[in-house]
């Protein structure tokens, strides 16, 4: 079913929405960042996760929505893994080494890899003159910010490319979610997505030695405050609108949070952590962001 085909949300909670995942998924690298100073990455996603899953999931099952079925648990599962296992655990790794701001940026390829899927995928999109010049625009980009010796700020090509394969997990699930046997609640549905990936995550955080790394006594407030931002708005907020708007728009139009993220991205962590924002980083997110405008732009002219 197009999502023509539903019935018509408020346009007031479309636009809050979008807000949500455009400005609050912004803050989330630097929450990132900073949460991942004293405690491992995994097992802080992991915690983000399982926590908000367990509110938003009890939360649904309290105001009526019925039980899950085997079918609903195996597409969360799926989703899980895709979006926050593969998708947010490649960003919170890569985050170690690469700059939260440089990070928003590379993951803002989420509508270059929409487009490419959806051209592979069968039946297949050919895309448009408009949208292969974006292609190539966006790559030059990402080459331009991973040169080793171009000027500016050396970044981890290794975090850089995990970045690039986490924002192609995150776009491959958005493209296969309207797909998935899930639940008529997006609030439990994003409960139990929520639920998978942080279980998931904790499993690879403990496989990858990071319970033993773990010293509480060592978390900083500031770290913690950081996580609690990254359940409450990050997951409770942006999570949940994002996985609702999958339902009510297309994935083009949710998309266009990727080239918002980056400036809200980079001006924190420019503006809080003092991260380095040369000419290469400024020309080269510019050079990202513009492509990633000229797909989305294109693809929202031809639905």
């Amino acid at each position: 079913m197009t999502p023509t085909a539903r019935s018509r949300p408020p346009r007031a909670l479309v636009v809050a929405a979008f807000a949500a995942i455009y400005i609050v998924w912004g803050s989330t690298y630097l929450a990132i960042r900073v949460a991942i100073e004293t405690i491992p990455p995994f097992l802080m996603a992991g915690t983000r996760f399982l926590i908000a899953g367990l509110v938003l999931y009890a939360w649904a099952r309290l105001r009526g929505a019925p039980s899950p079925s085997r079918s609903n648990w195996r597409a969360a599962i799926i989703l899980g893994a895709l979006f926050l296992l593969f998708g947010n655990g490649g960003v919170v790794w890569a985050e170690q080494t690469v700059p939260s701001g440089i990070a928003a940026v590379l993951v803002a390829l989420l509508p270059i890899w929409t487009a490419i899927i959806e051209w592979i995928r069968p039946p297949g999109k050919r895309p448009g003159a408009a949208v292969t010049v974006g292609l190539v625009t966006g790559f030059a980009g990402v080459a331009l910010l991973l040169a080793p010796g171009v000027g500016g700020t050396a970044i981890d090509p290794v975090g850089g490319v995990v970045l690039m394969l986490a924002s192609l997990s995150w776009a491959y699930a958005g493209i296969i979610s309207q797909e998935q046997p899930l639940p008529g609640s997006a609030v439990l549905s994003s409960g139990m997505q929520m639920l998978a990936g942080g279980a998931l995550l904790t499993v690879l955080g403990v496989l990858t030695g990071e319970g033993a790394a773990l010293e509480l006594d060592a978390v900083t407030p500031r770290s913690a405050a950081a996580l609690l931002y990254l359940i409450g708005f990050g997951s409770l907020l942006g999570f949940s609108a994002f996985a609702w708007l999958l339902r009510v728009s297309t994935p083009g139009r949710v998309a266009t949070y990727a080239y918002v993220n980056p400036v809200v991205a980079v001006f924190l962590g420019w503006l809080i952590l003092g991260e380095p924002l040369g000419l290469r980083e400024i020309v080269a997110a510019a050079i990202i962001v513009g492509g990633v405008g000229l797909i989305t732009t294109a693809r929202l002219r031809s639905r």
